[in-house]
């Protein structure tokens, strides 16, 4: 399998993980009434792997690292942490659904961004008329999705 057949399929995995955990963090933070406390037991559970993952690949090095980087670097926990405890929280009264997919159109915007313009050391790769189409094709896409 090629790296870049093998590097989809990883994300593909990832993007069917997306719906699949807002529906169970947020299917536990209705069942025990507190949202918040569903969104920390899940990443405490995250915390756990990702220790686990950082052990068994050796690359605990990397923290001797961290000193000295940028600080924007460090925002990603933010994100994930409002992803998190925003799905738990919404996602019980407006629907996993309708929640996922404005989440897919704030990542296509996001994502088209980033690359037009490089944003964060991001590779450059501008929005073309093909891009431009195909993103709009996404967005109708997704629409007609939840239309049906």
């Amino acid at each position: 399998m090629s790296t870049t057949l093998r590097d989809a399929a990883i994300m593909l995995m990832a993007g069917i993980g997306i719906p699949i955990l807002a529906v169970l963090n947020s299917q536990l933070g209705a069942r025990i009434g507190a949202p918040v406390a569903a969104a920390v037991t899940l990443f405490l559970v995250a915390l756990t792997v990702a220790c686990v993952t950082l052990l068994l690949s050796g690359q605990a090095y990397g923290f001797a690292r961290m000193v000295g980087q940028p600080w924007y670097l460090f925002l990603g926990g933010l994100f994930v942490a409002f992803y998190v405890l925003s799905v738990t929280w919404v996602a019980p009264r407006f629907g996993v659904g309708n929640a996922v997919f404005c989440v897919l159109l704030g990542q296509m915007f996001a994502a088209a961004l980033i690359d037009h313009f490089g944003l964060f050391g991001a590779q450059i790769h501008p929005i073309t008329l093909s891009r431009g189409l195909g993103i709009a094709a996404m967005v109708v896409g997704l629409a007609l999705i939840q239309l049906g």
